[in-house]
């Protein structure tokens, strides 16, 4: 059963996003993409999400062509304004992305991507995103700033318009509840380790680039892409999926996010053009912001 709700625009319990917050500082950073696919492989790791995307998806036809479509208006919802943003447009994106769990026990059960619990799982792995992310590759994150960051995502999650009842209250619920769902209730759904596959089997050449181009670059790209996965996934997904990690590789990961949080590495990106620093859709929001004055 789906429950949508429609809020006011700002709650007292909750901080609003916009050029001072932490969630538009973090989530459109380039840096991003040291964390690898940790947010869209932990997603799929919630059963009736990975179903929904097994059964409506292009995920598995055209990888690619889901992230480009998924990715963007997210990034405008948090980026755009108030009254102005797609929040509503991507919940209505899965109003029909919905059907029946496969049967385990002979009893069948039925999901639906807007039951607010499916729901809430998919933003919150985009919340805590931001939290892994800048705690690991940016700088250490104070108890106050990942308190910010999180009463800030309330008013993030609140701009889809749904129901809002299992959202934590503060961050030291959510982080009972994330602890909680990667203990106890995610599994290795086929959707999850169909997306990180390549780790072990290498990534596939992508569409319009020469197979003998790839055969070279690909000797690259597959152990970087490799190490950035495996070493950006929670250590118990890791033995759910099956990905290989050593104690010497948690070491190398670990001295690798040190030198990206020095003093230095961060000097030389906060005095990069913006356009390098940022994804276009955090430029338009900061462009835009400063606009309004």
């Amino acid at each position: 059963m789906t429950e949508l709700a429609h809020h006011p625009q700002q709650h007292e319990d909750a901080l609003p996003l916009g050029p001072q917050s932490l969630v538009w500082r973090y989530f459109g950073d380039n840096r991003m993409y040291l964390i690898g696919p940790r947010p869209a492989v932990l997603q799929n790791m919630l059963a009736e999400l990975g179903q929904g995307v097994l059964d409506h998806s292009v995920f598995f036809a055209d990888t690619a062509a889901r992230v480009k479509r998924s990715l963007p208006p997210i990034f405008m919802t948090v980026y755009g304004s108030d009254d102005d943003n797609p929040g509503r447009q991507v919940r209505d994106f899965h109003t029909d992305i919905k059907g029946t769990m496969p049967s385990q026990d002979g009893k069948s059960a039925r999901y639906h991507a807007l039951d607010p619990e499916t729901y809430f799982w998919a933003h919150a792995t985009f919340v805590e995103q931001v939290l892994y992310f800048a705690d690991t590759f940016v700088k250490r994150l104070s108890r106050e700033e990942k308190e910010q960051i999180y009463l800030e995502s309330k008013t993030w999650y609140r701009r889809y318009g749904v129901s809002d009842r299992v959202m934590p209250a503060d961050y030291d619920g959510f982080e009972q509840y994330w602890n909680k769902m990667i203990d106890e209730i995610v599994v290795a759904h086929p959707t999850a380790k169909y997306g990180v596959g390549y780790v072990t089997k290498g990534y596939p050449c992508p569409k319009g680039v020469p197979a003998p181009v790839w055969r070279v670059a690909s000797l690259v790209f597959n152990p970087v892409a490799a190490f950035l996965t495996t070493g950006g996934m929670p250590p118990r997904t890791r033995e759910l999926l099956g990905l290989p990690w050593s104690e010497r590789q948690e070491k190398r990961y670990q001295r690798f996010a040190a030198l990206w949080r020095s003093r230095p590495v961060n000097w030389l990106w906060d005095h990069l053009p913006m356009r390098l620093r940022y994804n276009k859709f955090a430029q338009a929001g900061y462009a835009r912001a400063q606009a309004a004055g």
